[in-house]
């Protein structure tokens, strides 16, 4: 007989269920994930990223600006450019999960 899981407490359930919606939300937008896509193989300008993904600036500008609100991105300022970074260690996890299951290399 199989021993049962202790339970979880519903409030701890559910503020963990309020974060992982957050992250998904974010996640959920085709530009926003393209960002952090790119992001988690290293950090890049603004004007890195809008050559490297195609994306116009303002639009750019104001994904990363979400990006940084829910705190999934940091930067770093050299001079006049500004540097962004994967911020959160659990968004570079679902990265690599979505890389490994949408991005897998050499099968065709």
């Amino acid at each position: 007989m199989k021993k049962r899981a202790t339970p979880i407490d519903p409030a701890l359930l559910r503020e963990a269920a309020g974060q992982a919606v957050a992250m998904l939300k974010a996640l959920a937008h085709e530009a926003r994930l393209l960002l952090l896509c790119q992001l988690a193989q290293g950090e890049h300008s603004v004007g890195e990223l809008e050559a490297l993904l195609d994306i116009r600036q303002p639009s750019l500008s104001q994904q990363l600006g979400v990006l940084r609100a829910e705190g999934l991105v940091d930067t770093r300022r050299d001079g006049k450019n500004i540097y962004y970074r994967v911020a959160d260690p659990a968004a570079m996890e679902i990265l690599a999960l979505l890389y490994r299951l949408y991005c897998p290399q050499g099968e065709k």
